[in-house]
């Protein structure tokens, strides 16, 4: 399985990202534990399915976050979270790219993280699978590999906020719609990618998908 396919949804409506939302992660991030999840939102805009990847020049270091990305078919306000997987449609796996040395400089000064986050094709995202009980969004399991040498490898039961719960959580603020994609956060290992670079992500439940940067 790979991404040469059109995009992943007709008319895609916003992109939800979740960050902090592995332990291991936060720890090498050397940021403190928080009881809530992080929210932050990419422009539609920053989707790439094809196979290469543009990445910002005379900017620092970009970084790759593998995440497993869900896609709802319907949505709704003040979801409950016994209800919540039925909005999901669909689930595939993705790149939330990251400025990571201006993000740092961001983040010293207290200011929001679209300039490190939601620059132009910063979100890669792979082929969505449509989504039915037999899938455990609780138990998917994924890495992500840059040139043939695995970064980061992790699984969904070590989210600190399950699907179920980051929709409850979404739905509390946003009314959510059909379209729209949460990333669900990324587990340790992230690190830089330059142009030239191979970047795959691979799940046994999800597939394979794969980008070359430049």
């Amino acid at each position: 399985m790979n991404n040469k396919s059109s995009p992943p949804l007709p008319s895609p409506q916003r992109i939800f990202c979740i960050g902090r939302n592995y332990a291991a992660h936060i720890s090498e991030m050397g940021a403190p534990p928080q009881d809530q999840c992080i929210v932050f939102m990419k422009p539609v805009s920053c989707l790439v399915t094809g196979e290469e990847v543009t990445l910002p020049r005379g900017v620092g270091s970009v970084h790759h976050e593998a995440e497993v990305v869900v896609a709802l078919g319907s949505g709704g306000k003040n979801i409950p979270r016994c209800d919540a997987l039925s909005h999901v449609s669909a689930v595939t796996l993705g790149l939330d790219l990251t400025l990571r040395d201006l993000q740092a400089k961001i983040k010293e000064k207290g200011h929001p993280w679209e300039k490190a986050k939601a620059f132009d094709q910063s979100a890669p995202i792979g082929e969505l699978q449509p989504y039915g009980e037999a899938l455990n969004l609780d138990a998917i399991g994924f890495t992500c590999t840059v040139n043939g040498k695995v970064r980061q490898e992790g699984t969904t039961a070590d989210m600190l906020f399950p699907v179920d719960r980051l929709i409850e959580i979404l739905s509390g603020w946003w009314e959510l719609l059909p379209g729209d994609l949460i990333y669900t956060g990324t587990p340790s290992g992230v690190g830089p990618v330059e142009p030239g670079d191979e970047v795959v992500l691979e799940s046994p439940q999800l597939g394979r998908f794969q980008w070359r940067m430049r």
